[in-house]
């Protein structure tokens, strides 16, 4: 197994998602179904189109196989978005999908809680796989946009 990039080491946050690279590093109880989650309530983003800064409160639940997302490398790979233009869809599942690649989950669910652009919230939610029976997943507590109200 190579060693993981960032872990003890000084990092800088990398140019673009493209750019950035995550580690993954072995699950220390492969053979229990639990659940690990990542919350970053102040991810960013471009718009693709008026550059305008987007911002987003994501939740990452997973039940891991055989390997874990490193946590410093996801923290910086997911900090490479705050100069990538993409549209809140593309962002989110872009998301999910790559750490699906990485680390072969039995399951992971994404919640891109987009705050509003043009006046209008964007939701976005992608999963892959099923969530085992018996491990207990609670709500991503995220409310719903609602303004000042």
């Amino acid at each position: 197994m190579k060693k993981p990039t960032h872990l003890g080491k000084v990092s800088g946050i990398p140019v673009s998602p493209e750019k950035a690279t995550l580690d993954r590093v072995p699950n220390p109880h492969p053979d229990t179904d639990y659940a690990a989650r990542f919350t970053a309530p102040e991810f960013t983003t471009l718009c693709p189109i008026t550059g305008q800064p987007d911002f987003a409160h994501l939740v990452i639940d997973y039940v891991p196989g055989k390997w874990l997302v490193e946590s410093k490398s996801l923290k910086l790979y997911l900090a490479s978005f705050r100069n990538h233009g993409g549209f809140h869809e593309d962002c989110t599942v872009e998301i999910g999908r790559k750490l699906v690649k990485l680390m072969a989950p039995k399951f992971l669910r994404i919640g891109g809680y987009w705050y509003p652009r043009g006046g209008i919230p964007i939701d976005v939610f992608w999963q892959h796989g099923k969530l085992p029976s018996g491990v207990w997943l609670p709500d991503q507590g995220v409310a719903p946009y609602r303004g000042r109200g």
